[in-house]
């Protein structure tokens, strides 16, 4: 049996954001970047900088992407009093507990050069802020 050296392949990917829990599928950039650099198997990860943006897969399509919102916003509406406001004077209290809820980072493994997503299975950012934003992801692969 031959031991295979396993390598980490890092990128920063800028993502332009409406923010209000817009909902933008980025699996496309990670499968580029899981085929520019030659990978085979391992694990992907990415991850969202910032407070007020998360990370998961969905199928994205109108008829769950707008439900998704709903849900967000009858989990931490928008109006509701936060603390947060009070104390900073913004109004995006919402935004941070609905990123919290969510995660800032995906994992994703990836065999024969292919991301193991399901069929109708993308990976989406879902930036909740209350104005657009140019929101960094930090892509790394882990393998071989």
């Amino acid at each position: 049996m031959v031991a295979s050296v396993l390598e980490i392949k890092s990128k920063s990917i800028s993502v332009s954001t409406k923010g209000n829990t817009d909902v933008i599928d980025v699996t496309t950039q990670m499968e580029r970047f899981l085929k520019e650099e030659g990978a085979k198997q391992g694990i992907l990860t990415v991850f969202v900088v910032g407070s007020t943006a998360g990370l998961t897969t969905i199928e994205y399509e109108p008829g769950l992407v707008h439900p998704l919102k709903e849900a967000f916003e009858r989990m931490a509406a928008r109006e509701a009093p936060y603390k947060h406001q009070e104390r900073w004077g913004d109004d995006n209290g919402h935004s941070h507990i609905r990123a919290s809820l969510l995660g800032p980072s995906l994992t994703v493994p990836f065999l024969n050069g292919k991301l193991c997503l399901g069929t109708w299975q993308q990976i989406i950012l879902v930036d909740f802020d209350t104005r657009p934003r140019e929101r960094e992801l930090i892509v790394q692969i882990f393998g071989n």
